[in-house]
């Protein structure tokens, strides 16, 4: 019986690799898991930093300057549309694009009307080679 060759086998150890954990370590990704849960996810869950920052953060400030909107309920409505375009019939893809209402927070927005907004989740695999999950923007990856 031949044995099969691995990837170090072939080409020696990796210089250096970066991790999902490293990301969320870093700052680059934000582990939503508990609550995706309470969403319907059976899967880590995270998203990136600037999804975080633009689409889910939302502070007493954000509130008196832009609209009343808590944080928590923000993150539910990422989280649940997410899940829904999951159940829209695209189950079989990688990388599905999504849609919400959402109000845009930036330290100078003075926006307060909800808009359109598209986000991006793509499964793959983890560190560990299991399922994961992460929603970024579209142009992210």
């Amino acid at each position: 019986m031949q044995q099969e060759n691995t990837l170090a086998d072939l080409f020696g150890e990796p210089i250096y690799s970066y991790t999902r954990q490293n990301a969320i370590d870093d700052g680059v990704l934000i582990d939503v898991t508990e609550a995706s849960k309470e969403a319907g996810f059976s899967i880590p869950v995270a998203v990136t930093s600037t999804v975080w920052d633009q689409y889910i953060e939302w502070t007493e400030e954000d509130s008196e300057r832009q609209t009343y909107q808590d944080q928590s309920g923000r993150l539910w409505d990422v989280l649940w549309m997410a899940r829904m375009g999951i159940s829209g019939g695209n189950k079989d893809k990688s990388q599905i694009m999504f849609q919400l209402d959402c109000v845009p927070r930036a330290p100078a927005s003075k926006a307060r009307m909800a808009r359109l907004t598209t986000l991006k989740m793509h499964i793959g695999p983890g560190d560990d080679h299991q399922p994961v999950i992460t929603i970024m923007l579209p142009n992210e990856d």
